[in-house]
């Protein structure tokens, strides 16, 4: 993973991207123990937001690299490697706020437990379900509670943690 994670910084130094965060199941991994993943999930900033979007620089910087695409991901270093535009506003929010991590001597940019959390709220699939019920075991020492809330209500997702912690977290 650490190889991966260093060709994709070299991608960000090398301005191929802009502003990225590392999301999804890898993400989760800088605070949780791993769970089995296909993937690794890149979320990227392109601003100013172009008219049309397009991954073909990064394909093309990847490909120049050795590194060649398979399904809906780039194989980078023995990982599928998706590059997933950030549009949507807490994604978008995530990737701004993300932290600095280290991660077997290499740093890379991670979004926070809580933008985490919110958009596994957001997403909303079983397994978005149960990593945010290991978030919330381990929240005494990752989490910021307040932060967290405030996420939530910039991003008008209250009623769905209320909902959720009535399902999954209430005795």
């Amino acid at each position: 993973m650490k190889d991966t994670l260093a060709v994709v910084e070299k991608l960000h130094a090398d301005a191929i991207i802009g502003p990225y965060a590392v999301g999804g199941a890898v993400g989760a991994a800088f605070y949780l123990e791993p769970v089995a993943t296909l993937d690794v999930d890149i979320f990227v900033l392109f601003e100013p937001a172009p008219l049309i979007l397009t991954l073909t620089p990064i394909y093309d910087a990847c490909a120049k690299l050795g590194y060649q695409p398979e399904g809906d991901a780039i194989q980078i270093e023995g990982w599928p490697v998706q590059f997933l535009p950030a549009t949507q506003p807490l994604v978008a929010e995530a990737v701004r706020d993300a932290a600095m991590k280290q991660s077997a001597g290499l740093t890379t940019r991670v979004m926070s437990a809580e933008h985490l959390m919110a958009i596994a709220l957001q997403t909303g699939r079983a397994k978005d379900h149960a990593r945010l019920i290991m978030f919330m075991e381990v929240a005494d020492e990752f989490v910021d509670m307040d932060f967290f809330r405030d996420v939530l209500t910039r991003h008008s997702l209250l009623d769905t943690w209320a909902k959720f912690e009535n399902r999954f977290l209430k005795p």
